[in-house]
């Protein structure tokens, strides 16, 4: 084959889960002095609106850790999930991203939470509640970035929940320990970094609304 032929890595469209590992290796990079908080600002919004590998890898390349790495086209084999309960199997990714930018967004109900999902709440408030949601695979990653904001996350009983957020003048709050976690379920991790800003993990308040197998998160 002739390298006409061969398209260019760098140039191949990057996915949401490359530019969550950037946003860590980031976020890692400031809580170690290697950026200051104006440099933090400036190359996570970068990176969340990059389109392909070449705009994410120069953004690491001079941090002295791993960033993304250009990939080479693979064939990709979906892995099975046999201990996933089956009333939270979902065939399809939901959204991947909820973005509050002076606004607020509450996503609820019955929705598909991928295997990374992407929050942030600039001067603005998130509620995830994952009481009725389903996911694509028994591991899911939820990446916070916070500033001047709020993030409420509900994780109910089935659901494992471990969380290893970074605050600065902030705080990752997580009440869920108070309650014992039903086994088998899937497993979450929330992490990210809160600047001047809020993120509560906790249990829903739950009542009981006649005629429904499942309880409702009450507002």
């Amino acid at each position: 084959m002739s390298d006409e032929l061969v398209p260019d890595p760098s140039r191949m469209r990057a996915s949401d889960a490359d530019r969550e590992q950037v946003a860590k290796v980031l976020q890692k990079a400031h809580s170690e002095g290697r950026l200051d908080l104006h440099e933090l600002d400036e190359r996570l919004g970068q990176a969340y609106a990059a389109k392909t590998y070449g705009e994410l890898v120069p953004l690491t390349a001079d941090l002295g850790m791993t960033g993304v790495a250009v990939p080479q086209p693979v064939h990709q084999v979906q892995p099975h999930q046999p201990h996933l309960p089956s009333n939270r199997i979902a065939g399809t990714s939901g959204p991947s991203t909820s973005i509050a930018f002076w606004s607020g967004i509450d996503r609820k109900g019955d929705w598909v939470v991928p295997a990374t999902h992407s929050v942030v709440a600039i001067m603005g408030g998130v509620r995830l509640d994952l009481t009725r949601a389903r996911f694509v695979g028994q591991h899911t990653t939820i990446n916070v970035f916070a500033f001047w904001g709020g993030v409420e996350i509900f994780v109910p009983e089935d659901v494992t929940v471990r969380v290893d957020g970074a605050g600065i003048m902030g705080a990752f709050e997580d009440t869920t320990y108070k309650t014992p976690t039903v086994p088998g379920g899937p497993e979450v991790r929330i992490t990210g970094v809160a600047i001047m800003a809020g993120v509560e993990v906790r249990r829903p308040k739950r009542k009981k609304l006649k005629g429904h197998q499942r309880d409702e998160l009450e507002d």
